[in-house]
């Protein structure tokens, strides 16, 4: 058998299911990130040895916009504009998150956002515990001096390949620093900001209210995309969303 194919046709047929509630949880959501968007600057637990989701058994969602597309998002590659918007739930503690940011996102920005076809849209979605939630609000603090993604980079650059990277506080410092943060107590300062550990957890809120309690998980037009696929999976996804876009 193509193990290759039949993951492929797996992934396409899984579409994203939404719980009861989800549509006024996520009008919340927006409504929150609609008010923090002045303050923007510019710019698995549940995954399986090979890193598929658990995710919810496949149904048509309803039609619920979860891109944002707010302008200078600090947490977004690409065009506010490009005609298709992929979203990321990740934790930075998960492994197989590591496995794509270091193996398969180089290519897709390379492919798709960087020739203005797509946007990137990250979420936060700290499955792992305590650590993960602070390591997410410490990659918002690196944001917040315009090296969100290069916060990010480093942590998955360090990560280990199997089991779950630590992330301790001085952890998270020496990753500021490998990312160039200028102001290292700013960083330390803003690691412990109430709003963007609330802005954290609105994140989480919106991935769980989606039924999503595994990382990472991609949606590309509610379609969701589990685990840290081959490239060849996500270009054909990307394709069939742009082809539907045009």
């Amino acid at each position: 058998m193509n193990t290759q194919k039949t993951s492929t046709k797996k992934t396409r047929n899984v579409v994203l299911a939404l719980v009861l509630g989800a549509v006024v949880i996520l009008a919340i959501v927006f409504a929150g990130a609609a008010a923090n968007e002045n303050r923007l600057k510019p710019a698995g637990t549940g995954s399986n040895a090979l890193g598929e989701s658990n995710l919810p058994a496949a149904e048509q969602a309803p039609d619920v916009k979860l891109e944002r597309r707010i302008s200078g998002d600090p947490m977004a590659l690409g065009a506010v504009d490009a005609p298709v918007v992929m979203i990321e739930y990740s934790d930075y503690r998960c492994p197989f998150c590591g496995v794509y940011a270091r193996k398969t996102q180089p290519e897709i920005i390379q492919k798709y956002v960087d020739s203005g076809q797509l946007r990137i849209e990250w979420r936060d979605l700290p499955v792992l515990g305590e650590a993960s939630v602070n390591a997410a609000v410490a990659a918002r603090a690196a944001g917040e001096q315009g090296l969100f993604w290069e916060f990010n980079q480093a942590v998955y650059a360090g990560a280990p390949e199997k089991g779950k990277a630590e992330l301790s506080e001085a952890e998270l410092l020496k990753f500021a620093q490998k990312a160039g943060v200028p102001d290292l107590a700013k960083f330390s300062a803003d690691s412990k900001s109430p709003e963007l550990l609330a802005l954290v957890k609105a994140d989480l809120s919106e991935g769980t209210a989606l039924g999503l309690n595994s990382t990472p998980t991609f949606v590309i037009n509610n379609e969701a995309i589990p685990g840290a696929q081959p490239m060849e999976v996500f270009s054909e996804v990307i394709d069939a969303a742009l082809a539907k876009a045009k």
